[in-house]
């Protein structure tokens, strides 16, 4: 009986956050500023999932497909030398961010879905080469996920360094929530922490653990695809895909365990229920979490930017209802949310720029920027 009552008060709960307040933060609002105007930067982009800038101005641009373009001077150029890609389902290339000290080095990192392996299937991988021209050379594959499976969902996956070089990025669960992110032993479901040249550091929390994946930071995690590293804190945001409701944002800590599937505030793409907890001793708590979920997708931190305004507030990129949203969080709390992009299509990755500017990467469409009106 009580199984039965939480069922239909975590069922009726859902329904009622639908277009309304949710449950544990404001409803989304057009946003209260509006000095700025949306010009697209490049089209002719399908799946544009990822976007790095380079220090002259120019961008690569990843396509999910797996093509990585650079877009210099008005000129879209396919790069060279990148690794076999399984382009499949939600597979195939996807982030690409550059090293800290790109300017000396030339390393771009990407992360993609690689077949790589004895299973059938594919699963995520990471790897680095450097740019010579329109050439990545001397590419390397730092981290392959394991086994392969044949689902076609969850893959992750972004990158991000943090202030002391270190090499941060995430692996979905791949669609086995009830084998993979609870077992530090299988990949899957985790926060990965790696030195830039993929060795792996000891001081990681399961290093000496007997069976673990050693790489992996944080786990109980279900499919991230933001990841930002605070400038302010220095600590490693991510937001990920719930399923049914319960999409969240986490701050990152080693060993951390955030709860998947044990715990969560979504239900099944049914409707039935998926865990009757929503919290338990020893599991991390979100900083947020949306009711209805939004499939956030992206993820940027306002900061020395055009648009003070906005300064210290978030960004993420909603593939469910297509529009940019922005946060406001005042200690830990989220205080307001304003679309800030919206009816472009999906917003699939955001980036602020070298140059204070807010470009989006929009599904169907290219990157577009946000120009402040006067600028």
């Amino acid at each position: 009986m009580k199984s039965l009552l939480l069922t239909l008060l975590v069922i009726s709960s859902y329904v009622t956050c639908m277009g309304q307040t949710p449950p544990n933060g404001p409803e989304v609002t057009d946003p209260e500023w509006n000095a700025y105007d949306i010009e697209t930067v490049v089209d002719g982009f399908n799946i544009p999932w990822g976007l790095a800038i380079l220090p002259d101005g120019s961008m690569l641009i990843s396509e999910k497909s797996g093509d990585l373009v650079h877009f210099k001077n008005g000129k879209k150029t396919s790069i060279t030398g990148l690794p076999e890609i399984w382009a499949k389902g939600q597979g195939g290339l996807l982030d690409v961010v550059l090293h800290p000290d790109f300017e000396n080095n030339k390393y771009v990192y990407i992360s993609y879905a690689s077949s790589r392996g004895p299973e059938k299937g594919a699963h995520t991988a990471i790897g680095r080469g450097q740019l010579n021209g329109t050439q990545l050379v001397n590419f390397e594959r730092l981290y392959k996920a394991s086994p392969n499976s044949e689902a076609g969902q969850h893959y992750g996956s972004r990158i991000a360094f943090d202030k002391e070089g270190y090499l941060y990025f995430s692996i979905g669960e791949r669609g086995a929530k009830f084998e993979n992110p609870q077992d530090i032993t299988r990949d899957g479901g985790k926060v990965y922490r790696l030195y830039d040249d993929g060795r792996v550091p000891e001081d990681n929390p399961f290093y000496n653990e007997s069976g673990a994946k050693k790489a992996i930071y944080s786990f109980g995690h279900r499919n991230p695809q933001g990841m930002i590293v605070h400038p302010k804190t220095g600590a490693v945001w991510v937001n990920e895909h719930g399923p049914k409701g319960g999409d969240e944002i986490n701050i990152v800590k080693k060993g951390a365990n955030f709860g998947w599937p044990e715990i969560t505030y979504g239900i099944n793409y049914d409707g039935s229920i998926l865990s009757e907890e929503t919290a338990k001793p020893g599991m991390e708590q979100p900083l947020y979490y949306w009711v209805p979920s939004i499939a956030p997708s992206g993820f940027a931190f306002i900061s020395n930017s055009k648009y003070p305004a906005w300064e210290g507030d978030f960004l993420v990129g909603s593939l469910k209802f297509g529009y940019l949203e922005k946060l406001t969080i005042k200690n830990n709390k989220v205080t307001k949310r304003e679309k800030v992009i919206d009816g472009l299509g999906r917003v699939r990755n955001v980036v602020l720029g070298p140059d204070g500017i807010i470009y989006a990467g929009i599904d169907g469409k290219g990157i577009v920027k946000i120009v402040p009106k006067g600028k």
